[in-house]
Order: structure tokens, then sequence, then C-alpha cells
């Protein structure tokens, strides 16, 4: 006989516990700052790899993470892998397009996507379960830096906001393939230098950013992909932040700038609730740094 599978099943997709904050200015720097499963943030940890800014990072192989692209001085599309355990490899010489103020996330269960950048460009790049980044993929929707991504629904992604010359809110939805969706019409304040996680197993936020003035204002993506209007932002507003999963199904908000560099973070929970600011870390204050899970 075959089994028999109750109709509520849902495919189980890795979650991490832990997560990374890395790299950013000024000036540019390569250390790193790991997020334990409470989300306590660590003192700095040596950098490996160039010192860069405006980079991007994701998840891959279920319980690893990659660091990509930036602005060492110049552009670059260097890659630095990071372990099961969140140790920091050497650079990687880069495949594809070098540039910066790019998104990543991750889709599939254990693949990630780097997509977009500086100067407005809509090309991505697929990274395999095993770290390596493809080739150049033609561009689909509109083409964007200063923008974020996040996954939602256990397996796919979504690239969020930015600019394109001006200020824009528009999405594009990555499928469980890593096939990039035509542009949807965005929801919520445009903005651009926001950040997003995951949250809640299979759903994702967008938070903070600048729409000419810093905001933290939040938008909440369901776990078919829709973004919700915004929520009045908690904590300090800022750009240039970045964010991560931790605990297996919470997030947190880290760093950027108000105007000065900031160490400061605010957590997300499971039912994406953004906390007030935490003390700050006992990290570097930054400001265009990444940040991605894993183990």
């Amino acid at each position: 006989m075959f089994p028999i599978i109750p109709a509520s099943s849902a495919a189980s997709f890795p979650k991490n516990d832990e997560g990374i904050f890395g790299y950013g200015e000024s000036p540019r720097k390569s250390m790193t700052n790991l997020v334990s499963n409470t989300g306590v943030v660590s003192s700095d940890v040596t950098g490996v790899g160039s010192a860069r800014e405006e980079l991007a990072a994701c998840e891959y192989g279920g319980d690893k993470g990659i660091f990509g692209y930036g602005n060492p001085g110049s552009y670059t599309a260097a890659t630095n892998l990071v372990s099961n355990t969140g140790v920091v490899g050497t650079d990687v010489t880069g495949v594809g397009t070098a540039r910066r103020i790019l998104a990543a996330c991750s889709f599939g269960g254990d693949e990630g996507i780097f997509g977009y950048g500086y100067l407005t460009l809509g090309m991505t790049n697929l990274v395999s379960n095993a770290g390596v980044v493809s080739s150049d993929v033609a561009g689909v929707g509109t083409a964007r830096s200063y923008l974020a991504a996040t996954e939602y629904g256990g397996d796919k992604g979504i690239f969020g906001y930015g600019y394109d010359g001006s200020t824009v809110s528009m999405t594009n939805l990555v499928s469980n393939t890593g096939v990039v969706g035509t542009d949807v019409t965005g929801v919520g304040t445009a903005r651009t230098q926001p950040a997003a996680c995951e949250y809640g197993e299979d759903k994702g936020i967008f938070g903070f950013g600048s729409t000419g003035s810093m905001t933290a204002v939040t938008n909440l993506v369901s776990n078919t992909g829709v973004v919700g209007t915004d929520v009045t932002g908690v904590g300090t507003a800022r750009d240039r932040i970045s964010a991560c999963e931790y605990g297996q199904d919470k997030g947190i908000f880290g760093f950027g700038s108000d105007g000065s560099d900031c160490a400061i973070t605010n957590l997300v929970s499971n039912t994406g609730v953004v906390a007030s600011d935490q003390a700050a870390t006992t990290g570097t204050a930054r400001r265009a740094l990444a940040a991605c899970s894993f183990n």
C-alpha cells in the first residue's frame, strides 16, 4: 500500500540557526560579526578576503553562505564562501559582471541568486548548492541598484525596491528554480538602500532605507510573495543596513547609517514584529555591509 500523506503536509526546507554580518565601510572593511541563535551579535572577527563595501550575501547548500561582488576600490565579482560554522573563506575569482549595490537571496531550498546592481544593471547570477556562481543570466524586470532581496515561501525569493534613476517600489519574484519574474507593481513607500530577510520560516520582511530622508518603515511579505502595505517603523531610521535570518524563524536588521555609522540592531519576531533598538553591539559601527544565515 502507498503511505497516506496528510493533505496539509508541506515540503520541509532547511532553516538556519545563526547569521553573519560582514564587510562594509567606512573605511572599507572585511571583518565579520556572528549572530547567535538567540540574536546576540558577536564582537568583530578578523576579516578574510578583500575589504569592500556595497556587496550582497545569501545562503546556499542549506546551511552555508556566500558574500559576493561589491566595491573594494573598483567594482569586483569576487566571492567568499561561509562554512556551516561561520568561517569565511579567501577570495574566489569572480564570475559574471563586476558590480556593486546589488542584492541576493536563496531559492530552491539550497541555491542562491545575486541580482541587479550598479550601474543600473538587471542581470542575475545563480549560486549552486556547492557555492559555484554562474555566468550572467539576462536580466528580467527593471534594471536598478540600491535594492534588497529575501527568501519567502520556503523555496522562493523576491527582489524589491531600489533606484532606476528615481526611487522605486516594484518587486520581482524568483521561482524555486531561480527564474526571475517581470515587475510586480510596488506596494509601500518607494525607497533605496533597505534590507530584507526571512522570518516565520516562510515569510519575508523589507525594512528601513531612504526616501530622500531615512526611514524605519517595514513591509511584510506573505508566503505567496505578496508585499504588504507600510508598517510604522520601529527603531532608528537608517539606510545602507543589512539583515539576515537567525533562530530558524526570526530575523535581525543590523548596522547601517543614520547620518553616522551605526552598530545597533533590531530583532524581528517569528510573527514579523520589529523590536526597538538593541544596545550597541561590540562590533564596529559601519554601513553598506551584507548579511546571511548559516548552520
